[in-house]
Parts: C-alpha cells; sequence; structure tokens
C-alpha cells in the first residue's frame, strides 16, 4: 500500500502535507511527533509566556487539519532508524511502518556545553519548545534571578518572554556582540543597548565556566547568583536519521533544489536540512519559519509526483524586542571581498546595505522596518541596482524608485 511518512510535526511537515494534497488528495499520510501537540508556531513560546497570546492561538493550523488532510499523527514517539531497502520506518514503540515517499524533517536540538558540575543546577532549562516553555513558566516567581547563557535569537526571545515575570535578568555570552549571528559591530551595540534600558544586564565575551548549585563561576572569574538557569547557547540539526543509512550531510541533510536527500524517495526539509541560499550560491542550513514552509512545500509537491524547486531561500529575519524592530536578510560579507556598505542613519531607523557587483546582496534594519520586503525583492531577485533610483530607495522604500516599466511588471499597472 502507498502511504506517505512524514517524520516530524513543525513547520516543515505541515507545508509537506499541503503540498502532497496540491496533487494527491487520497494517499494516506502518517506523521510522526516527537512532541504530544499539533503544529504550533514556536517564536510564538515568548509572546504565551508575556501573555500576549495563548495556547490555542499559538498552532499552526486549525484543530481539524490532520483529519481534513487525511493524515495519522502518531504522538509521543520519535523515529529510530530508517530501512532505505526495505522502506520503513522503526519507531521508538518498536513498530515498523512503511512508506513510499518519507519526508525528515526532524528539526534541531539544543546544543547544551559540558558545563562543569551543572548536574547540581536544581532549576535548568532550555528555551526550544512549547513543553520547554511550559516547564520554565512553573518555575517562574516574582522575585527570581534567571541567568541566561546565550545571547542569541533563542536567549533574547527568552528573557522578552519572562522580563516582567521575574527579579533580574543576566544574559552571559562568549561572543563580544549580542545577536552575532544577524547583527555587526555597527549594529549590535544598539540592540544591546536598548534591552539593557529595558532592565536586561549583559556580560559579553563572558560565559560560564562552572556551577555550583545556584552559582555560576564565570570564565572572568565573577560570580553570578541565580535562581533559574536557561541554557540557549546555540542549536545542533538532528541529522543522525540520514547520516547513520549513508546519506549526505554537513552541519545539516544535504538537498537538491527539490528537496530531495542523495537516498532514493527520501527527502528533508527545515531546521534538520540544508539548502541552497541564493545570497551566497552556495548550501547552508537556514533555519527560518517561511523557508521551513517553503520547503516542507516543494517536498510534498515532489513525493506526489509533480516537479517543483525550491531555488531562491536567502537568510531573513524580522523579529522585535522590546518594542524595538530588526529585519535582516542575505549576506552581509561583503565588504571583506570587494563589495561596499551603505549606511542610512534616519530619525526613525538604522539601516546598512550590502552591495556587490552592481547588486544588492543583504541590510540590516533597525526601527521602522516598513518596506524591508522590497529590499527583500532585491536580492532574490537580484536586481541590478543601476535599473532604479536605489540612493532613493535607501532612504524610502518605496516603488517609485523604481522605473515605470518596472512598477508595470511588479503591480501589472502603469502606476
Amino acid at each position: 500500500m502507498k502511504q506517505y511518512v512524514i517524520i516530524g510535526n513543525g513547520i516543515a511537515a505541515a507545508g509537506c502535507i499541503e503540498g502532497i494534497r496540491k496533487t494527491d488528495k487520497d494517499t494516506p499520510i502518517t506523521v510522526v511527533s516527537g512532541e504530544n501537540h499539533p503544529a504550533y508556531c514556536r517564536p510564538l513560546i515568548s509572546y504565551y509566556l508575556q501573555g500576549k497570546t495563548n495556547l490555542e492561538k499559538i498552532s499552526y493550523r486549525k484543530d481539524t487539519f490532520y483529519s481534513d488532510n487525511g493524515c495519522e499523527v502518531i504522538y509521543g514517539e520519535t523515529a529510530e532508524k530508517i530501512n532505505p531497502e526495505e522502506h520503513t520506518v522503526l519507531l521508538s514503540n518498536g513498530k515498523e511502518i512503511p512508506y513510499h515517499k518519507l519526508l525528515v524533517a526532524t528539526g534541531s536540538s539544543p546544543f547544551v556545553p559540558n558545563f562543569e558540575k551543572m548536574e547540581t543546577v536544581p532549576q535548568k532549562f532550555s528555551f526550544m519548545t512549547l513543553d520547554d516553555t511550559l516547564s520554565l513558566e512553573k518555575a517562574l516567581f516574582e522575585n527570581a534571578r534567571v541567568l541566561i547563557v546565550g545571547a542569541g535569537l533563542i536567549g533574547l526571545k527568552c528573557a522578552e518572554g519572562i522580563k516582567d515575570r521575574v527579579g533580574k535578568i543576566t544574559v552571559c555570552d562568549l561572543a563580544k556582540n549580542v545577536l552575532s549571528s544577524i547583527l555587526d559591530d555597527d549594529t549590535a551595540p544598539q540592540v544591546q543597548a536598548h534591552l539593557e534600558e529595558n532592565g536586561i544586564e549583559f556580560l559579553m565575551g563572558d560565559s560560564v565556566k562552572s556551577f555550583n548549585g545556584n552559582l555560576a563561576v564565570m570564565q572572568s572569574g565573577r560570580q553570578v547568583e541565580f535562581d533559574i538557569l536557561v541554557t540557549a547557547v546555540g542549536v545542533r540539526p538532528n541529522i543522525s536519521l540520514i547520516s547513520d543509512i549513508g546519506g549526505e550531510v554537513n552541519r545539516g541533510i544535504v538537498v537538491n533544489t527539490k528537496m530531495q536527500t542523495n537516498i532514493p524517495d527520501i527527502f528533508a526539509a527545515g531546521d534538520c536540512c540544508e539548502g541552497f541560499d541564493l545570497s551566497i550560491g552556495k548550501n547552508r542550513v537556514l533555519a527560518l519559519l517561511p523557508n521551513a514552509y517553503i520547503g516542507g512545500f516543494t517536498a510534498g509537491v515532489n513525493m506526489a509526483g509533480n516537479d517543483n524547486d525550491f531555488d531562491n531561500a536567502i537568510p531573513m529575519n524580522s523579529i522585535g524586542f522590546m518594542g524595538l524592530h530588526i529585519m535582516t536578510a542575505g549576506d552581509y560579507t561583503r565588504e571583506k571581498d570587494g563589495g561596499t556598505v551603505i549606511v542610512k542613519r534616519l530619525p526613525d531607523c538604522t539601516k546598512k546595505f550590502f552591495v556587490k557587483n552592481g547588486e544588492l546582496k543583504g541590510y540590516i534594519l533597525i526601527g521602522n522596518v516598513l518596506g524591508g520586503g522590497i529590499y527583500t525583492s532585491l536580492i532574490r531577485e537580484k536586481t541590478p541596482l543601476d535599473t532604479l533610483d536605489f540612493d532613493k530607495l535607501t532612504e524610502n522604500a518605496s516603488l517609485f524608485a523604481f522605473s515605470r516599466e518596472n512598477r508595470r511588471n511588479k503591480l501589472g499597472s502603469v502606476v
């Protein structure tokens, strides 16, 4: 019997289901979900802690999504092994399920350094999943001192989520800058200053050496007392199901633009895989919600026998911290290899544009990020900047910086 199997139940899985059902309305779909929750929006877990949303609104699709799409979901189980010769998947409960097409959408897992005597810490948490969030919520109290190890997206969203529910938050990171994966030396201090104004304390360029119960001894020798520890150092793609059967992996599972692995009938999407990044012209992990959905949808369309490509992925982030908005996209390294950087400091926004060979390769916006989608389209479409008034566009992201012909092509009119 033909059956699609999806390992994982996040955004990529939802996209895959919808991609399959675009063509194939009837063939059964089985979803293996390690979590006991339907697909949900992970970026919303910090807003849940803030009281800005609830568990119902975190759901990615309506309650009847799986039944409407003819899916069986196996909750609370994981895939232990894939047998590509027999086209079966062995589950943690010992059951084997067959597939004719398989999607691996196993996501990523928190990376927790082997800190000395970490086992002595009584209240320690990650901040990746809804279950992590619910466990952390139970530990919070009004005057709690919280130490967050990691000043990246996950650590800072955790800080924002709990700020008004605890007494003090200290964030440490070996990197010299907050959000070091998406900001640079010029823009990161602006964001850090805003967070400090909102009560977050930072120890940058420093991290934990060892623990003694609720006391952290830093590499600098400083000692930090805390009640609750959150580790948010980073994540690692879950690639073992593919690497264990000889599939091609680097940092993530390697896929082509059709989201296929090098193993017949096996696809991969989401945070566990790496695909083509248009902004740098090669593969890398792009662990972002929109890319997870598009990658999953593309995989589903192709699993169902159609032909689709996802070949214009770029790194993108649109995020806010305590009222300060940040939007980034593309590649920022162009200044080092012959590119140029254009900086605009406006009353309500700092803008940095990274240009090479007459094309926009990346940007950073802090403050008013309206119109950022126009800059993103320039990167995706590799638009020659000499075909528009780019200087005007850097000041004001308006389509009127484009030629009349370009506006007609974009809008289908003659505005």
